[in-house]
């Protein structure tokens, strides 16, 4: 069987003010410009390589968890971790800042109360290999 691999890009200019779409599960406020991606996630196979966005004051309700793994560089802006369902509470993060998360973490709530942007990568075992 094969694997469909992400593309090869070399040293595409991004453009910033298009592209950006909200994630399924996010508010409004919340953007994601996907960069590459051959994630299939009924399969469990691949990676994504994105950028996430928050708008100053926009937060999540809920925690997150996914079956794959996540790297998170904080790039700019400040991004508060672990806030109740209204936004309050939290450890407040500024960029430059990193995570990586395994299968079955629980993360979040988040929110930004001045906006942020992110750098993410997310991954099932093997992917790419």
């Amino acid at each position: 069987m094969s694997r469909m691999r992400k593309a090869h890009l070399e040293f595409l200019r991004l453009d910033l003010t298009a592209g950006w779409s909200t994630p399924d599960g996010y508010p409004a406020g919340i953007q994601q410009k996907i960069l590459a991606s051959n994630l299939d996630e009924r399969r469990k196979t691949g990676s994504r390589t994105r950028l996430l966005r928050f708008d100053p004051g926009v937060h999540t309700s809920a925690p997150f968890v996914h079956d794959h793994w996540e790297e998170v560089y904080l790039v700019s802006g400040d991004l508060i971790v672990g806030s109740d369902a209204a936004g309050r509470g939290g450890e407040a993060f500024v960029g430059p800042t990193y995570a990586c998360r395994p299968p079955g973490v629980v993360h979040g709530p988040f929110r930004s109360e001045r906006g942020c942007l992110l750098f993410e990568v997310h991954y099932y075992d093997g992917a790419g290999t």
